[in-house]
């Protein structure tokens, strides 16, 4: 069934599966673990990394290229986890330590979703 852009998002999200709900709540709680503390911090580049988980989900609730946006959503998840080693240098958080956990989730599952795609 192909999705027209003039569905309600909770019909479109009503067409995800289980594993891309997951990913769509993963790809929140990470948003807000960068958001809150960018802004708590004074931190844009942490608004910009949690604007930007939050963008990408809603393009693909909305059912905008999908296959692109997970294919690109590894490498950023990905790139960021040694970037906080690197940026933190041991003056890390609890947050820091969810988000970190919830991100490694996050692209596992992202990788997932591209292999059960190809194997279709």
């Amino acid at each position: 069934m192909a999705e027209t852009q003039s569905q309600p998002v909770n019909r479109r999200m009503a067409s995800l599966s289980t594993l891309e709900r997951g990913i769509v709540v993963l790809v929140g709680i990470t948003a807000l673990t960068h958001i809150y503390p960018g802004i708590v911090e004074g931190a844009p580049p942490l608004v910009l990394a949690g604007l930007g988980f939050l963008g990408g989900a809603a393009l693909y609730v909305r059912g905008v290229r999908r296959q692109a946006l997970t294919v690109a959503a590894i490498p950023y998840t990905a790139v960021q986890i040694p970037l906080w080693v690197v940026i933190k240098a041991g003056d890390y958080t609890l947050v820091g330590y969810v988000d970190k956990a919830v991100q490694v989730v996050l692209v596992l599952a992202l990788l997932a979703l591209v292999a059960g795609r190809y194997r279709d």
